[in-house]
C-alpha cells in the first residue's frame, strides 16, 4: 500500500520517481500531474508529493489508465551545436527532444549531458539503472571527445592536460591526450575522461590558455558514434546494450 515515507530503494520510491523509473514521464512532469490531481494509486486520488508507492505492487493510474513499466529502449543521437539537453527550456531555446520528437521511443531520458556548444554520441535511454551506473566515476566508463583548439599545441601542454590543471582551486585532469593532427592554425586532440564535470574539457583548456573551437564526443566506452548523421537517432544494438551492461557491472542482471 502507498504511504508517506522518509528514505527507500529498488521498488518502494516516492510516487514522482515511481513515473520515471516506469519511463512514463520525467519527474517535473508527474509534480505537474500529481498538482493536477490526475494520478491515483489504489483507486484513491494523490496529490501529496511525498506518497511512497511499490512499483511492483500498487496500482498507479493516470487519468484512470493504468501505468506499466515501458520496454527498456537503448537509442543514440548525433547531438548537433546549438541544442541544450534538456526537455524543457525555459529560455524558449531549441532542446535536443527535436531530435526524438518523432521517432517513437515513448519516454526517453538523456544519459548525462553535452552542453550547447558540443556535438555528437548522447545517449538515452528510460533504464534509470544503467543511466546511473554509465553516469557513475567508480564505473570509470571512459568518454571520448575530437576536440578542436586554437593554434598548435607541444607536447608540455598536452602532458599538462593528463597530469592535471589548477579549475576552482581543484586538479582537474584527463585520463588521455593525444594530438591527432594540426596545422598552422589549429590542433585536433583526442580526449579520453573517466569522470564527468560541467564543461570539464572547455575548462581545463581555459586554464592553459587554449581556445576550444570545437568539440564532438565520439564514443562511450567500446560504443561509437560511427557514421551516424547529425541530428538522426538509432536505437543501440544488443551487442553494444551488452558492451555498456559489462563495463558498468550490470551484465549479470
Amino acid at each position: 500500500m502507498a504511504r508517506s515515507a522518509k528514505g527507500g530503494t529498488g521498488n518502494r520510491v516516492t510516487i514522482t520517481r515511481a513515473l520515471s523509473k516506469l519511463g512514463y514521464c520525467s519527474r517535473t512532469q508527474a509534480e505537474r500531474l500529481l498538482a493536477e490531481g490526475r494520478i491515483s494509486i489504489g483507486g484513491k486520488p494523490v496529490t501529496d508529493f511525498e506518497t511512497w508507492v511499490d512499483i511492483r505492487s500498487d496500482r498507479i493510474e493516470v487519468d484512470g489508465r493504468p501505468i506499466a513499466a515501458e520496454e527498456k529502449a537503448y537509442v543514440m543521437l548525433n547531438k548537433p551545436r546549438g541544442l541544450v539537453t534538456t526537455r524543457d527550456d525555459p529560455e524558449g531555446r531549441e532542446t535536443v527532444y527535436s531530435c526524438l520528437k518523432d521517432a517513437g521511443f515513448g519516454f526517453l531520458s538523456p544519459v548525462g549531458r553535452l552542453d550547447k556548444a558540443s556535438e555528437g554520441l548522447l545517449l538515452f535511454t528510460n533504464d534509470t539503472v544503467f543511466s546511473q551506473r554509465l553516469l557513475d566515476p567508480a564505473t570509470h566508463v571512459p568518454k571520448i571527445y575530437h576536440v578542436q583548439v586554437g593554434g598548435r599545441l607541444d607536447d608540455r601542454q598536452v602532458r599538462q592536460l593528463e597530469t592535471g590543471v589548477p579549475v576552482e582551486g581543484e586538479t582537474w585532469r584527463a585520463a588521455s591526450v593525444r594530438i591527432i593532427r594540426q596545422g598552422e592554425k589549429n590542433t585536433w586532440l583526442e580526449v579520453r575522461l573517466e569522470e564527468g564535470r560541467n564543461r570539464q574539457i572547455r575548462r581545463m583548456l581555459e586554464s592553459i590558455g587554449v581556445e576550444c573551437l570545437r568539440l564532438v564526443r565520439v564514443a562511450i566506452g567500446d560504443v561509437e558514434l560511427g557514421d551516424l548523421p547529425k541530428g538522426d537517432v538509432r536505437r543501440l544494438t544488443a551487442n553494444e546494450i551488452a558492451i555498456l551492461n559489462k563495463a558498468t557491472g550490470l551484465d549479470g542482471r
